[in-house]
């Protein structure tokens, strides 16, 4: 297939915003540089004004989904309900750090399996943090594991990830199939990470750490986010049974909690409001444009007949290899538009069901590499920020290159033997 002039310009646009995404260059928001880019390519004519709505129109459930997380996020935080999760893992951990380490991998292996990747980025991190400060210990090995297990555990279930979402879109597996195809792979991916991280951070986990704290009084505000995020899980669940979409719910859990949070207290929005990372909402859906612009080039659909002409030959070993390298392209353009492209590839080429879920694997676990490889990982920074913490790209790449690698293949390898058995 040729490469017009314009195929060219439409790649280098994309390119260079998802660069700014990741680079963030005079440290502007990530969300700048994917609109930015989003609005290049229709002011040079490289993709219709109408197509560019059509791709904002395409991440409606998703942006549905990150508001409600994100609004549920802001009122535990406002209503206490972080502070005392803190508390009560300081208590129970009982000066052990080691003890501590495994309660919030724990908890994180819950929240994402339940509530997905991004509300461990989103509500877990901020909790994790005040746990570490009040036990008086480093909080970056329990901060690591937020990062890490969002990702590693995203494909649980198919609430567990916003990209399983756009990987399979209206062709999405039921529940119980779900969990038959992936649940051996997911059980590998949450023990191997658990086993590298532990590895690298036990240098860290030697001191012991404070135990004696005063556990809060959880607040009745504190108490109604809790039935909220609780009320959200089996909203959630009931959806994926159904085979619904999940952003509305839950959207519509988060607007319920805080509004009956706000008449109970008789007070106004605008303090929670102001507080929520509203970027990430432009941020996806420039993302979306920039992936609709590559797709319109049409250079996708020569890579789906090779991956669907490989698979016939060697299916097993095509699986292992698309697996492979998608998980190292999300971190290249994010696994939110990589899993885009994976749907699409897998729709228009009539790719086989394994193939298609090693390649969901490689798009929910590949961006344990970087931080800028999956939207969860950058939500990870972003309440970090709040916190005033800062991890550089190359320290979280330094250990990613340990955890993703062996994570990855124990995953697609347990995975090709049950589907290829």
């Amino acid at each position: 297939m040729q490469v017009t002039p314009a195929h060219a310009a439409t790649l280098g646009v994309a390119a260079l915003s998802i660069a700014g995404v990741i680079l963030r260059p005079w440290r502007l928001p990530e969300a700048i540089w994917a609109v930015l880019g989003a609005a290049a390519l229709v002011a040079f004519s490289l993709l219709s004004p109408y197509d560019a709505l059509l791709a904002i129109r395409k991440g409606a459930d998703v942006y549905l989904f990150l508001t409600g997380m994100m609004v549920l996020a802001e009122f535990a935080r406002h209503e206490g309900l972080f502070d005392w999760l803190a508390a009560c893992a300081v208590r129970r951990s009982k000066g052990s750090p080691k003890t501590l380490f495994v309660l919030v991998y724990g908890v994180g292996t819950l929240v994402t399996v339940f509530l997905s990747n991004d509300a461990t980025a989103v509500v877990l991190t901020p909790a994790v943090y005040a746990a570490a400060k009040r036990a008086k210990a480093q909080p970056l090995p329990y901060l690591f594991i937020c990062a890490f297990i969002a990702n590693a555990a995203s494909f649980v279930l198919p609430i567990s990830n916003p990209a399983n979402l756009v990987v399979f879109g209206m062709h999405m597996p039921s529940l119980g199939s779900w969990v038959s195809q992936f649940g051996v792979a997911s059980i590998a991916s949450i023990v191997v990470t658990y086993g590298v991280l532990r590895f690298t951070q036990n240098g860290a986990l030697t001191k012991p750490i404070e135990n004696e704290v005063r556990v809060p009084t959880l607040s009745v505000g504190g108490r109604l986010v809790a039935g909220g995020v609780c009320l959200t899980a089996i909203l959630l669940l009931i959806a994926s049974s159904l085979d619904w979409q999940l952003g509305l719910p839950t959207f519509l859990a988060g607007m319920a909690t805080g509004m009956v949070i706000l008449l109970r207290e008789r007070a106004a929005p605008w303090p929670v409001i102001k507080e929520i990372s509203w970027s990430v909402l432009p941020l996806v859906a420039g993302l979306f444009v920039l992936v609709q612009g590559v797709e319109g080039t049409g250079l996708l659909a020569p890579l789906g007949r090779f991956i669907e002409r490989e698979a016939t030959d060697s299916a097993g070993l095509t699986a292992l290899l698309a697996g492979g390298v998608t998980a190292i392209a999300c971190n290249l353009v994010n696994n939110l538009p990589l899993g885009l492209i994976a749907g699409t590839l897998a729709t228009s080429s009539h790719l086989s069901a394994p193939v298609t879920g090693a390649m969901l694997i490689g798009v929910d676990l590949g961006p344990n590499l970087s931080v800028t490889g999956s939207l969860a990982t950058i939500l990870w920074l972003v309440a970090l920020r709040r916190e005033g913490q800062d991890i550089s790209a190359w320290k979280f790449l330094a250990l990613g290159a340990m955890v993703m690698p062996t994570a990855l293949l124990a995953s697609l390898l347990s995975f090709d033997a049950l589907a290829f058995r």
